[in-house]
């Protein structure tokens, strides 16, 4: 074997193991055994929290469960020599992104730490749960961090006041943190850390701010010591329909901070998502950088100003630039790269090669995936998504090599640099305009890459070692937040990983191809491929699900009350359905009457005794073309209540008296009304709509228990999988006009 061919086998071998390898990049500090005074305790605070959960069972806002867990907070808080106040408020608030009003029971924990004057910090962290699961990350670790957190700082000496939130209803529409800026102490509030998950492991990651973000980041790189945050994500959770408390909040125009762990979202509103999951060094993780923000929010004045954008270097520094300083240099690096490319020749070939290679991955890598779907529907890289980005690494490596040798093999290396960085930095002009804190991304790489085209002059070997300091910046920052991107996509798009991987596998491939010319294209083509191949064997063949990463499966019976017809609804991945699910009746791919949402649907037997909610109008006021409705609900068992309206309703506005909420009419979609809790029993609402004609509204009630004849089909659900963001349950809807 010629020794040209070894090197490609070793690079092969080189590029995927690293591009493999990006989670470590993600690595937090230890769990500390012994904290030394006035340093976050991970065990004390995961000891509270577990005492706090109790029996660990769900515990959504207005419940007995949540009643609970609401005790116990107070009274590790009176323990601790605080006077927590309690507020209970029958609260709304709108559903952001998306049409709707949400209304709730909610009762916040307030409680205050040092001086009772001046401007308040505020950190903020909801306690009740989803239905479907103990929500011992979402939000449990948030609650528990607050606990340790007012445990230390209430023996040190603080400049001004640190308010505690621990509010209610953050799952039903951000109800609480509506409720608690209408109480008169959130006028003394100027800053805001809000702590909240998404998954149960890793780092907790900084991933929206107040806008400007200057001041906030400013405290941010003062404060934290192992950072993980970048102005590409905050720009990019901006445009994204997530939201969390700090929505509500933001109109108030305080500082904020929001942290969130994201790793595993498969036990994320789940049962799954309990104390035994919850990695005690991502407690820890974020209970460090809210003591630290704390402290420093608390005994020092933010400086900054403007926006700047940032990223973290493997979660060890942040480094941080003016905005305005990231565009002038992007433009002077298209520039000066544009210049060089254009001189040295091949700038078209080269970019067009760059092009081929990142558009053909994409193309092979979504390829693949339906391949591989079509024999194994579903997720079925759920359990062990690893093999499945190593599989769309090596699609990208082949598809790069092939490009390179086919398009740009008579282009010397000191041209494809010089078209590659060219390419990238396109992309990042590109991306700019969508998300202006992606600049960041694009600028130390292409920055070292010149430093070495400038001092070849002095050195030969400058420019080769420019290149590759590049390709390690490039690596360290790019590839961070392609692991970052990986936690958060781990429902798909898979193929996505594919052209963003590819911005790293090319430039990487250049600075081999001195070494592997010799190699013929059909040879480099086949060892490639065989690597690509082995590797999607391997993502097929790997186990779909497993007891820590499981399928979601929700099943639910539902009866249409004005028909009386009923069904069997299973909601999952997309895979088929047991074999035991076949006894129950023929299942159909289709939509309920009530929802857009596809699931598979089978016709059930109706259940004795369930009736839906009823919805009475008990008076209207008429004001020329726009009318307020008042509206009585009566819950007939259900623990929820949606109203839905077509998307011609417009209702501008709903809520109970003292709390209308105006609701968004520029967003698209249907009109949706919830209420959950035991206080929707005989609740008053109000609904303001625009025009005299009636409206349809189909009214949606749930329970959670499931009849008897479900038994079959709990029994029939597979080993590896559970409820994930919808609980089983039971639910009954009817239509009616107001």
């Amino acid at each position: 074997m010629r020794r040209s061919t070894l090197v490609l086998a070793l690079v092969l071998i080189v590029l995927l193991g690293a591009m493999s390898a990006k989670s470590l990049l993600l690595e937090i500090p230890p769990v500390r055994t012994h904290p030394a005074a006035g340093e976050f305790d991970p065990n004390r605070a995961a000891q509270r929290l577990a005492f706090v959960l109790g029996d660990q069972r769900p515990h959504p806002a207005d419940t007995a469960a949540d009643d609970d867990v609401r005790n116990r907070i107070v009274a590790l808080l009176q323990g601790m020599g605080q006077k927590p106040i309690v507020r209970d408020q029958l609260a709304c608030n709108e559903l952001y992104k998306a049409r709707g009003v949400s209304c709730a029971r909610v009762h916040n924990i307030i409680a205050i730490v040092g001086p009772v004057t001046g401007k308040a910090v505020l950190l903020n962290a909801h306690y009740d749960s989803v239905p479907v699961g103990p929500g011992a990350a979402d939000d449990g670790a948030g609650v528990a961090t607050l606990l340790e957190v007012a445990q230390i700082l209430k023996d040190r000496p603080l400049r001004r006041p640190v308010m505690l939130l621990f509010n209610e209803g953050e799952e039903l529409g951000l109800v609480g943190a509506r409720a608690f800026l209408a109480d008169p102490l959130s006028r003394n509030v100027d800053s805001l850390v809000n702590l909240e998950a998404r998954g149960v492991r890793g780092p907790a990651v900084m991933f929206e701010t107040s806008r400007p973000n200057g001041p906030a980041i400013s405290v941010f790189k003062r404060a934290v010591e192992d950072p993980f945050a970048n102005s590409l994500s905050t720009d990019i959770y901006r445009l994204l329909p997530n939201y969390t408390d700090v929505n509500s909040f933001a109109e108030r125009g305080w500082l904020t901070l929001n942290l969130a762990p994201i790793g595993n979202e498969t036990r994320y509103h789940s049962p799954g998502d309990d104390l035994a999951a919850l990695d005690r060094g991502t407690l820890q993780h974020m209970g460090d950088q809210t003591l630290s923000l704390a402290d420093e929010l608390a005994n020092g004045v933010p400086e900054g100003a403007g926006n700047v954008i940032f990223v973290d270097i493997w979660g060890r520094t942040l480094v941080v630039l003016p905005l305005i300083l990231g565009v002038v240099l992007l433009v002077g690096l298209l520039i000066a790269f544009g210049a060089i490319s254009w001189r040295r020749g091949g700038t078209l070939i080269g970019i067009a090669t760059a092009l081929a290679a990142v558009v053909g991955s994409t193309v092979l890598a979504w390829f693949a995936i339906s391949v591989v779907g079509l024999v194994r529907p579903g997720m079925f890289w759920r359990a062990y998504p690893i093999w499945t980005h190593v599989a769309t690494y090596a699609a990208a490596i082949l598809v790069t090599l092939v490009a390179l040798r086919l398009l740009a093999r008579r282009l010397p290396v000191g041209q494809l640099r010089a078209a590659y960085w060219l390419f990238y930095l396109i992309i990042g002009a590109l991306i700019a305009v969508v998300a202006l804190g992606g600049i960041i991304y694009f600028l130390f790489p292409p920055l070292a890459m010149l430093g070495g085209i400038v001092l070849k002059r002095f050195s030969p070997t400058a420019e080769k070692t420019g290149a590759m300091v590049a390709l390690l910046v490039l690596y360290f920052t790019w590839g961070t937040m392609l692991v970052l991107l990986q936690s958060l996509l781990n429902g798909g798009p898979m193929w996505v990983f594919a052209p963003l991987g590819t911005l790293i596998i090319f430039p990487a491939l250049i600075e081999a191809m001195d070494s592997i010319d010799d190699v013929r294209t059909r040879e480099a083509a086949a060892m490639a491929g065989g690597v690509a191949l082995i590797a999607w064997i391997a993502a097929a063949a790997a186990p779909a699900y497993s007891a820590d990463r499981q399928q979601r499966f929700v099943v639910q019976h539902v009866t249409d009350a004005s028909s009386g017809k009923a069904y069997w609804s299973a909601i999952n991945d997309g895979a088929g359905l047991p074999r035991g699910f076949r006894a129950v009746g023929q299942w159909r791919w289709a939509k309920l009457p009530y929802s857009d949402r596809k699931r598979w649907v089978a016709d059930a037997a109706p259940v004795a005794g369930i009736r839906a909610p009823v919805v009475q109008r008990m008076s209207q006021v008429q004001n020329g073309g726009q009318r307020t409705v008042i509206l009585s609900l009566k819950a007939n068992g259900s623990d929820r209540i949606s109203l839905i309206a077509g998307e011609d309703a417009r209702i501008r506005a709903a809520g109970v008296p003292g709390f209308l909420r105006p609701i968004d009419a520029h967003e698209d979609g249907k009109y949706d009304i919830d209420c959950f809790g035991r206080s929707c029993d005989g609740l008053t609402l109000i609904a303001v709509i625009d025009h005299a004609q009636p409206v349809e509204l189909t009214v949606v009630g749930t329970r959670p228990e499931l009849p008897p004849s479900a038994a079959p089909l709990l029994s029939a659900r597979p080993r590896f999988a559970r409820p994930q963001y919808s609980r089983d349950e039971t639910i009954v809807f009817t239509r009616v006009k107001v």
